[in-house]
């Protein structure tokens, strides 16, 4: 059935198909009840689609742009090609897309992040000379405290400023990977979703097939990709792994946190709480996706705490770098769940 499924996916045959032809050729009539069905589905999704109020314009025009069209295209060709059932096709491509954007772009902001550290070891002894310079100019000049404070503040800050230019690493492209992780995941998200509900046009033949194809494209104990999991199993991982991986990051620092920092920290713990709930409420397709990505992000994470990947891939090091991560990162667990001394000794920063 499936084969048959994505034969008539192919536009030269589908252009032959007609829905007179197939009423005619299909005995006892299954095609034409199987078409009321998914009629049937598309006329409930219109539905739901309408009762959303003001998210209707939202959702229509992200659901019918440029990007999500070609997410969307993309996933059914990465299924068709890989001869895979859709629910280890959407693994593989949120795999494949996670490699190539959001990879790539990890490591870049690591080495952003590495150099901006190495740039701080250099401006303690920039800030002595500018002391030195202001109290020389203070006293030639005859200049108040009011002014030799601004002069030296500007210096400081121009200082600064010299050296992110020589080593291009400007703080802002420390969130480089939210540029294109962001987009990734919302466009990704919806593209799966129009092929659920066989949007953003559920007559075509290709939006009915793929709906069908997922009905029974599952595993386990959700082989309907298109009903939600009630079991609650991917919500709950889902959940957990987006905890581990905040959990993780917190872990790493061998500094202690700032007061921005702790209130990001909160603030994705809760976020990570919050997307239990959402995803008991969204098709299977949707819960699998999410958890590829987050395993996929928990993976990467854990990767780049090796020193040795780190050298590997460019990334310089650093004095906060972890030279045992994954022993440092065990004490740090076991000392919070009391396993372990509250106050062991420091972290051993890796050799410069």
């Amino acid at each position: 059935m499936t084969t048959l499924l994505r034969a008539c996916r192919r536009p030269a045959i589908a252009a032959t198909y007609t829905n007179t032809y197939l009423r005619a050729s299909t005995p006892n009539g299954s095609h034409d009840r199987r078409l009321a069905s998914t009629e049937a589905a598309a006329a409930a999704a219109t539905v739901q689609l309408s009762n959303a109020s003001g998210l209707v314009g939202f959702w229509q025009t992200l659901s019918n742009s440029t990007p999500v069209a070609y997410m969307q295209d993309a996933l059914i060709q990465i299924h068709d090609y890989s001869g895979l059932p859709w629910w280890s096709s959407i693994v593989l491509s949120t795999f494949l897309f996670r490699g190539v954007v959001t990879l790539p772009l990890t490591i870049y902001q690591h080495k952003i992040t590495a150099r901006i550290e190495r740039l701080a070891l250099e401006m303690p002894a920039i800030v002595e000379e500018l002391k030195r310079e202001a109290a020389m100019a203070k006293q030639k000049f005859k200049w108040s405290d009011k002014q030799t404070t601004a002069v030296y503040r500007r210096s400081i800050k121009k200082q600064w400023q010299r050296l992110i230019v020589r080593d291009n690493c400007h703080p802002m492209k420390t969130i480089i990977v939210l540029w294109g992780q962001i987009p990734l995941w919302i466009f990704q998200s919806v593209a799966l979703r129009n092929l659920v509900y066989m949007l953003p046009d559920p007559t075509t033949l290709q939006a009915q097939i793929t709906a069908t194809e997922m009905t029974i494209g599952g595993f386990g104990w959700i082989p309907n990709l298109t009903v939600v999991d009630n079991s609650y199993i991917l919500p709950v991982a889902l959940g957990l792994l987006n905890l581990s991986i905040i959990e993780l990051q917190s872990m790493s620092r061998t500094r202690p946190p700032t007061r921005l920092q702790k209130i990001s920290t909160n603030v994705f713990r809760g976020l990570s709480l919050v997307m239990v709930p959402v995803a008991c409420t969204v098709p299977s397709a949707l819960c699998v996706y999410w958890v590829a990505s987050s395993s996929f992000g928990l993976a990467q994470n854990m990767l780049l705490l090796f020193p040795e990947v780190r050298r590997a891939v460019g990334i310089p090091k650093t004095q906060t770098e972890l030279s045992q991560p994954y022993d440092q990162i065990w004490l740090k667990i076991q000392q919070r769940v009391g396993l372990a001394e509250q106050t062991p000794p420091a972290d051993k920063p890796a050799a410069k």
